[in-house]
């Protein structure tokens, strides 16, 4: 699949990395035709996609990805080449307090896709399963996890993108549907929901407000610029071979304190704002990637420092504080609230 008339179905295109692939697709790939699927939850937000709104390319359905008969409907009607499949809930918190809903949207909701796709056949040429390096579950220094590691998930959402992963591979293996499972580190960048830890930090060091850090603060991760991310999948989709796994990293690790501490100076916001709080149950400690795959089989490399990838982030919701008050208000707001007043809310 080239660079020329091609059609993809996008799940979950009103999410933050969903929203990212699209406008980037759009912008660099002209001959790209876009249908995003999304049921608009609390994460999914069309302001996102304002860039591309009436694009002759890009056409938008709110659908459920667990709703059977739409999504048949939907991939009969459209003929996708490839699917990208983000659609998902994503936060660990809330799938402790809700494992069902998570399960149910990560796990049932990639089977209707997965049917769906295997109806259509030999006319689809790759089916992109987007997961996650949580996964592999904790690390200790100095391994690195490849794509034969094996899987221990530690919280229900990282269990249902395990379940998730290994479905779409067996629908390759028994049905020759055309999957390849991509596992991302941490993503950052503009328009991520102020639920995950960047874009929640920045909110509360903007208004001086407490900044809760989980335990010590000591638990590491690999930080991936969300555009990184974009033009990795379409690597994968592109040259990634069916039945692979490919791991999406950028071998540099950070602890979550040093990340806070990064936004507060970026912000001009005192230290002493930092607030320890009870660690979040089976917590991972380390998460680090071995990626030597994608980069030998495609040739994607990360473009973007952490350093100045998470200036130019901190700097773009301090630019469009209009965007954020609108996911602190209207059907945003219960669920902004329950992040931002700070994470109380989960306890051992």
């Amino acid at each position: 699949m080239g660079d020329s008339s091609v059609k993809l179905v996008v799940t979950g295109g009103a999410g933050f990395i969903g929203s990212a692939f699209i406008r980037r697709m759009l912008a660099v790939h002209h001959e790209v035709e876009i249908l995003n699927i999304d049921k608009l939850s609390y994460a999914g937000n069309l302001d996102n996609l304002k860039s591309v709104e009436g694009h002759p390319r890009y056409r938008f359905e709110r659908v459920d990805i667990c709703d059977s008969n739409a999504i048949d409907t939907l991939f009969q009607e459209f003929q996708p080449d490839g699917v990208v499949h983000f659609a998902a809930e994503t936060h660990v918190d809330r799938s402790i307090l809700s494992p069902a809903v998570t399960v149910n949207t990560n796990v049932t909701g990639t089977l209707v896709l997965l049917e769906a796709a295997r109806a259509l056949g030999a006319k689809l040429h790759r089916f992109v399963h987007v997961s996650t390096d949580e996964v592999y579950g904790t690390l200790d220094e100095p391994i690195h996890a490849d794509e034969t590691f094996p899987l221990l998930p530690s919280s229900p959402y990282s269990a249902s993108k395990a379940g998730s992963d290994l479905l779409a591979l067996s629908y390759h293996r028994t049905f020759e549907v055309p999957v390849v499972v991509t596992r991302a580190s941490n993503n950052y960048g503009p328009y991520q929901f102020p639920e995950k830890l960047i874009p929640l930090m920045t909110c509360r060091a903007m208004e001086s407000a407490s900044l809760p850090v989980y335990g010590d603060g000591r638990q590491s991760r690999e930080w991936l610029h969300v555009d990184d991310h974009c033009d990795a999948l379409w690597a994968v989709l592109t040259k990634g071979r069916v039945g692979e796994i490919y791991n999406i990293g950028t071998a540099k690790s950070v602890t979550n304190l040093e990340v806070v501490q990064r936004i507060l100076d970026a912000v001009g916001a005192d230290r002493a704002l930092i607030q320890h709080v009870t660690d979040r149950p089976a917590h991972d400690r380390r998460y680090a990637l071995a990626c030597e795959k994608i980069q030998a089989e495609t040739g994607w490399a990360p473009t973007h420092s952490f350093e100045t990838g998470l200036r130019e982030t901190v700097e773009w919701y301090r630019s469009n504080p209009d965007w954020l008050d609108r996911v602190r208000s209207g059907e945003y707001r219960d669920y902004y609230a329950m992040n931002y007043a700070g994470r109380s809310a989960i306890r051992p």
